[in-house]
């Protein structure tokens, strides 16, 4: 293991934000990984877990503890049958998926981060999430101090969300083991309507597995998704917030602040999320509240080329991208009473 003391976590996170952490680890086994862990439990040091940095937000203040960086590597392939090592690259296990031939993950494309992460935040993007191909993550307990098996029922998957996010001092995920579909080299069937429009089908159709990868590719690139060490819109965690999703008595009301502020033919965005549910689109409620395309004057700005990305032009502190982020949250709930929630984990701050 790599240890370095009194070290620079920004240059570790998409955002390139955040102080210094007391110690750094970077484990590239799950035994020292494990053996990490164990050290921190035993003497009481606060630990933060840190894969592909994608989903973190770190105070300007740094972590006082033990950050350990899990750089794990391992892609293992049987049949439809894959295991990922947490540290593995995702966009690059995605790719290597489509050059097997086979489905499941090919929307997944581009996405930044570790594999080890996917599970926590059930990752999805274009009409896929990982919880329709994951059977089982190894993780290490930090309870009962052992290696343990988890189905995909056990990880109580939903939208964004899992009981790794439930109960984030519980597990730290080691290998994560998907099932994934052989169609002949074409896709899943494309649920997402704005990539079947890319690729001119129809929903439910399938397409060559290289061409729904290049697709998404394409369509998160033009959004500043896919990261790009001199694009200022891609130092970002991607969508900062996740899409709200109401009660049928929340979304009428919402539906009525609508009418009320855009007029009586204004149509919110509505997606089914179960019965007595309803999603709406975070991105469309930042954008009818005022905040468009590249709005702000400081360091910190929402991207120039998706109102759901919040990005550092290459000055800022993790301040002022939470001066940001509550201006939005504050403007969304003005406008329209709903309250947005962060979707990147805050590390010593608060929204």
């Amino acid at each position: 293991m790599q240890e370095l003391h009194d070290a620079p976590l920004a240059p570790l996170t998409t955002f390139r934000l955040g102080g210094p952490a007391t110690r750094l680890i970077t484990a590239t086994t799950d035994a020292e990984v494990i053996a990490a862990v164990r050290e921190a439990d035993d003497t009481g040091t606060p630990l933060l877990l840190i894969g592909g940095g994608s989903n973190l937000v770190i105070g300007d203040n740094g972590f006082a503890g033990t950050a350990l960086r899990i750089a794990t590597s391992g892609f293992a392939l049987e049949g439809r049958r894959l295991e990922l090592a947490a540290g593995e690259v995702w966009s690059d296990a995605v790719a290597r998926t489509v050059e097997a031939g086979l489905a499941g993950v090919e929307c997944l494309a581009g996405i930044p981060g570790s594999a080890g992460a996917t599970p926590i935040q059930n990752v999805g993007a274009y009409g896929q999430e990982v919880s329709s191909t994951i059977t089982e993550v190894i993780a290490y307990d930090r309870k009962t101090r052992e290696t343990v098996t988890l189905t995909n029922a056990d990880c109580a998957f939903s939208y964004r969300h899992s009981r790794f996010k439930a109960d984030p001092e519980r597990h730290v995920v080691l290998r994560v083991r998907f099932e994934l579909e052989d169609a002949a080299g074409l896709s899943a069937p494309v649920k997402y309507a704005e990539t079947a429009r890319a690729l001119g089908v129809e929903p439910g159709d399938r397409v060559p597995l290289t061409a729904a990868r290049e697709t998404v590719l394409k369509l998160r690139s033009g959004k500043g998704m896919v990261l790009d060490p001199e694009d200022h819109d891609t130092w970002s965690a991607g969508s900062f917030f996740t899409n709200p999703i109401l009660t049928d008595e929340e979304f009428a009301a919402f539906h009525a602040r609508v009418a009320q502020r855009l007029g009586s033919g204004a149509v919110p965005p509505a997606y089914p999320a179960g019965e007595g549910h309803t999603k709406t689109s975070a991105a469309w409620l930042i954008d009818k509240s005022g905040f468009t395309k590249g709005y702000g004057s400081g360091p910190a700005r929402i991207s120039t080329k998706h109102t759901l990305a919040l990005t550092n032009r290459g000055r800022a502190t993790t301040e002022d991208l939470l001066a940001l982020a509550r201006e939005v949250v504050a403007g969304v709930r003005d406008a329209f009473g709903i309250t947005l929630v962060n979707e990147p984990v805050t590390i010593g701050v608060r929204l």
